[in-house]
This record gives structure tokens, C-alpha cells and sequence, in this order.
């Protein structure tokens, strides 16, 4: 059995939609969906965003359950330029299932290999990724997959940590972050998003652009994915 997670269903939408024999259900008071990629049996948890729940459920997601590896697998923001929007990202200092064989094996595949951070919070401000990208050493960061990889390694699980670019430093969000989501209530607040851009109209471009710039992204992780995990062997 194959783990794969996600910090939301805006970010796996498109790789379910390519699992045969799909079932839904809950394990250990969370939810997950199971299904096939060819032969291979895989297990699929939304993590939440952030570190509080993302830790409660990845401890409930692995509690009595053996899983071969673990794909920890989403969207993640540029720190600097060089990577653009629809970029994937393996990310190096966390991935631990990576031998000789695995890189031949994807070695076909456009992906970056280098440094992911897991930050605390959304970074909307391009200045403030420029100086962390320079202190950290890292070329994008997420939420989350500090805390799947200790999850992981608490119980031996080897880890791939694949990651798609969704914005940038010049690309950024469309809004405030908090505007964008609520880490509290793990979700959009619709009519707060709505009010705000009623208030600034202009910026209403920017938003239908970056819905774009999610759909490809989402496009390319998942049709990534289903070749991750037909080739990447344990």
C-alpha cells in the first residue's frame, strides 16, 4: 500500500479522478479514500494546513497501518524566480526514499531537485521570500511536510516529497492570505473573499488568473504522480 498526502482537495481533485476502484471511508476517526493506480494499491489523507493539524491527523492516518512509502505531495511557493508556476519540485532534504534506481527511473521527468521549508504561515510579501530563500538555502516552501516527514520517520515509512509550484515571488497570491484562507477553520471563507474583491475590483484579474495558474498546476502534479508512482520501487 502506497500513502499519498495533500494538504487539501483543491490540491488532489485532479489525481483522484485517475484512481480505478475508489472507495471512501474513515479510519481512526479520519477520512480517506483508497483506490488503484494499475496494480498498485493506494491510501490518500488530506493533511489540513498547517502544523496542528496536520500532526493530529498524520498521527491517526499512520496508527496500526503499514504503508511501502509515503508521497507527500501539493503545491508549494517559490521563494525566488527561477522556478515558475507548474514547476516540480522534489524536495531533497526531505524525501528519503531516493535511490540510484528511483532517479533513473524518474530521471525522464522535468522535476527540480533541491531544498523545501515548511513555514508557519502563507508568505505573500516577494521581498520576504528573497530573504528567506537566501537564510534558508531553500527554493520553495509549504506548510506541512516537516511534520509528515517526522510522522514518517517515527514509523519507518520511507518518504517522496514532491511538491508543484503554484506561485511566486512575482506571481504571489490575489489577495491577503488570510483573506485567501482560514487556518483556524481550514477552509475559505466565501463571503469574506467575495466582500474583498467587491472592495477591489481591479485585483479580480489577478484572481481569475491564479485559479488558471492552480488548474495547470493541479494538471501536472497529478499526471506526474500516476508515473511516480508506476515507477518508483522500495
Amino acid at each position: 500500500m502506497i500513502a499519498i498526502t495533500f494538504a487539501l482537495p483543491a490540491e488532489s481533485q485532479e489525481f483522484l479522478r485517475s484512481l480505478r476502484n475508489k472507495f471512501r471511508g474513515v479510519r481512526n476517526g479520519i477520512r480517506m479514500i483508497r483506490g488503484k493506480i494499475d496494480d498498485r494499491a493506494v491510501e490518500v489523507l488530506h493533511t489540513g494546513v498547517g502544523e496542528n493539524v496536520c500532526r493530529e491527523r498524520m498521527g491517526k492516518f499512520l496508527h496500526d497501518q503499514h504503508f511501502d512509502y509515503l508521497i507527500s505531495a501539493g503545491f508549494a511557493g517559490a521563494l525566488n524566480d527561477q522556478l515558475q508556476p507548474g514547476d516540480l519540485l522534489l524536495a531533497k532534504n526531505f524525501s528519503t526514499l531516493w535511490s540510484a534506481e528511483n532517479r533513473s527511473s524518474l530521471s525522464s521527468l522535468p522535476i527540480h531537485i533541491a531544498d523545501l521549508l515548511t513555514v508557519p504561515a502563507l508568505i505573500n510579501s516577494g521581498e520576504d521570500r528573497n530573504k528567506l530563500a537566501l537564510t534558508s538555502g531553500a527554493v520553495a516552501v509549504d506548510m506541512e511536510t516537516e511534520f509528515i516527514a517526522r510522522a514518517c520517520a517515527a514509523h519507518r515509512i520511507p518518504v517522496l516529497s514532491l511538491r508543484v509550484i503554484s506561485d511566486t515571488p512575482k506571481e504571489l497570491f490575489p489577495a491577503p492570505t488570510d483573506v485567501l484562507f482560514d487556518i483556524e477553520r481550514q477552509q475559505t471563507q466565501m463571503l469574506k473573499l467575495a466582500t474583498y474583491f467587491f472592495a477591489h475590483p481591479h485585483r479580480v484579474p489577478r484572481l481569475v488568473q491564479f485559479a488558471r495558474r492552480i488548474a495547470r498546476a493541479r494538471k501536472v502534479l497529478a499526471t506526474t504522480l500516476m508515473e511516480v508512482v508506476r515507477n518508483v520501487e522500495i
